[in-house]
């Protein structure tokens, strides 16, 4: 089992052989998506509520800023704490947890009377949104086939766009009937509040799926539960697959795991972590640092500036979420026949010639924040930018991400350094989110550009240099993983 390598069971050579079963292991990988949907229905709902409640409570840019991202630190939270409560109560029971948390907080945000309030009710949100980003790859990776592992575990992201497409969406229709986002619409409350309230559908639907999917089969084994992982298994591979030899398979690399307690730690020589934690982070860092939440928490905002009213932004942004949905079909065509690290070379490459094509656009804008304008073809060509960035985002970075954090981890760690690594990414897009009012206030659009522009690049030799290849590797087999730098024809372990 040590050759990472080997084509994946129900495939010879790397062709794949498809059974109705799978489509068992489809429908669960749809419903454990949904919490990504509520990832992304949270982190763009603000998009356009954060005029009005900067309005509405007189903020400054920065706590303006911090209104918008200090969910994001509830995410780290939730992502932090999400691998070690799975390990403890299941995968099932925590999904449950996260839609509880953003059901009540959504509730409380639509209500709140004032900014401190409301922003302890988005960090609450931020909580259940950091479990369900953790909880949905993992407990994909461990129900897909490994054939199949890449496109599931894309359905994370598809439902990431999904979400923001609705919340976008839903944004612009409330704020449209309302005749703006800071006006009454329904029983006294204004637009944005309802941009807030009906979040609680999404969360009502995730975590009834909760209550009705069945647990992890590698939970299960772990808990003794064999028989029923068995028939989970069984279900979801069908009959070219044997169930019961991937439960020993299972039940020898945690045996073989207790044995290794010691091991099972994050603690490694590189910083104080393993090589592959650190690998998972960076991942997670440059997911976010290359600035695609700055398109999608502000570009209502960033559009406004470069000319649009209100009512064309909305739709603008409307139509690049719809962008972001269309190309996360690319990924899932695609990822597992070309595999991971050439689909994040190219998504490295594309977005930073677009996001460098956004940076010399706004050197021809004048003012800075909300007296920014850039006019002529300038500013057509910073949308067409714009609109290619997310392209380059979606069929890559965007979902990609989430599949390696989800497989490449060793069985013995997979969940604790998920949580760390998704803890780092919604750190490092708070950092993002953040810091863009001040810097669009200081210094215009052009330099936080350029800075994103930077970090793409700086992905891109990442890629080459660190994050291995796991297309059709079995999760029992992540221990052996190495990046290939083939055009040197060696190899360095991550591990």
């Amino acid at each position: 089992m040590s050759d990472a390598t080997r084509p994946p069971q129900g495939a010879a050579g790397g062709s794949e052989v498809r059974h109705p079963h799978h489509n068992k292991a489809i429908a669960l990988a749809v419903a454990a998506a949904v919490g990504g949907f509520l990832f992304g229905f949270d982190s763009s709902v603000i998009n356009g509520a954060v005029d009005a409640i900067g309005e509405q409570f007189d903020l400054g840019s920065a706590l303006q800023g911090f209104a918008v991202a200090v969910a994001l630190l509830g995410c780290a939270l939730g992502a932090w704490s999400g691998g070690k409560l799975a390990d403890h109560w299941g995968r099932t029971r925590v999904m449950f947890v996260g839609a509880v948390l953003f059901f009540v907080s959504s509730i409380l945000s639509a209500i709140a009377f004032g900014v401190w309030d409301l922003i302890l009710w988005r960090f609450m949100a931020g909580v259940g949104i950091g479990i369900a980003s953790v909880i949905a790859p993992a407990y994909i990776a461990e129900i897909a086939p490994a054939a199949m592992r890449g496109r599931l575990g894309s359905l994370q992201q598809l439902a990431i766009t999904l979400g923001i497409f609705a919340a976008l969406l839903s944004d612009q229709l409330l704020a449209t009937s309302a005749g703006g986002a800071s006006e009454e619409l329904w029983f006294g409350l204004e637009a944005w509040r309802w941009m807030f309230l009906v979040a609680v559908v999404p969360a009502t639907v995730y975590g009834v799926l909760a209550l009705m999917i069945p647990e992890s089969p590698r939970y299960l084994v772990a808990r003794g539960r064999r028989d029923e992982a068995q028939k989970i298994l069984a279900d979801v591979l069908g009959p070219d697959e044997d169930a019961a030899a991937r439960v020993r398979e299972i039940e020898h690399t945690i045996e073989a795991d207790k044995k290794l307690e010691e091991q099972a730690t994050l603690r490694g020589p590189r910083f104080g972590l393993l090589p592959v934690v650190w690998v998972g982070i960076l991942l997670s860092v440059f997911q976010q640092f290359v600035g695609i939440n700055v398109i999608f928490y502000y570009s209502t905002t960033l559009w406004q500036a470069v000319g649009f009213d209100e009512s064309d932004s909305f739709m603008v942004s409307t139509i690049t979420s719809i962008t972001n949905v269309a190309v996360t079909f690319i990924a899932i065509a695609l990822i597992d026949k070309i595999g991971r690290r050439p689909l994040l070379l190219i998504g490295s490459a594309g977005m930073a010639v677009s996001l460098a094509i956004m940076a010399i656009a706004f050197t021809q804008s004048t003012g800075t924040g909300d007296d920014l304008t850039l006019t002529g073809s300038w500013g057509t060509i910073a949308l067409v930018a714009a609109n290619a960035f997310v392209v380059f985002f979606g069929a890559t970075w965007g979902p990609l991400v989430w599949v390696l954090l989800g497989e490449m981890f060793p069985n013995r760690i997979r969940a604790a350094a998920l949580g760390v690594a998704a803890m780092a990414q919604w750190i490092a897009n708070f950092l993002i989110t953040i810091s863009f009012p001040p810097m669009l206030d200081r210094f215009g659009a052009s330099i936080p550009y350029l800075m994103y522009a930077i970090f793409a690049t700086l992905s891109f030799f990442f890629t080459l240099f660190k994050v291995p290849e796991t297309k059709g590797v079995q999760l029992e087999d992540m221990e052996s993983v190495k990046v290939e730098r083939r055009a040197r024809g060696t190899a360095a372990t991550t591990r």
